[in-house]
């Protein structure tokens, strides 16, 4: 018997940023899409983030920006993934993310960019694509 393994996201909100109603929307659409989904709250540190992402065994980290500190926060977080032996968990941005930030985004390591407006649809076939090695 073929079992597949649902695909396991955290969706998380560094920083302080307070707006969640689109991290939450996204939530719902992944889990209705049949991901396992976490979501880590509002005002997650950066640490905090690794340590969810490691006691869930994600295979995603979605992260939802609209404060414009995208890049140092990607940057950073990537960093700490390498550091910590997280290579295999594949990082993904969304929110207020301008596209002319998308190829350097691209180039640290994160591995989808979901700016604002996108589709649900979109997303989805995002993420699944990270997990099957498509493009």
């Amino acid at each position: 018997m073929k079992t597949t393994k649902k695909i396991r996201v955290l969706i998380a909100k560094p920083g302080l940023d307070g707006h969640d109603k689109g991290a939450k929307i996204v939530c719902l659409a992944l889990r209705d899409a049949g991901m396992e989904v976490i979501y880590s709250g509002l005002h997650q540190t950066l640490d905090q983030i690794i340590q969810t992402a490691t006691e869930e065994a994600v295979d995603v980290i979605g992260l939802s920006i609209m404060s414009g500190a995208h890049l140092p926060i990607c940057e950073k977080l990537l960093a700490m993934m390498k550091e910590k032996g997280l290579d295999d968990i594949h990082l993904t941005v969304g929110g207020v993310i301008p596209y002319q930030d998308i190829p350097q985004l691209k180039e640290m390591g994160v591995a989808q960019v979901f700016p604002g407006g996108v589709s649900f649809e979109h997303i989805v076939t995002g993420i699944n694509a990270l997990e099957t090695g498509e493009k």
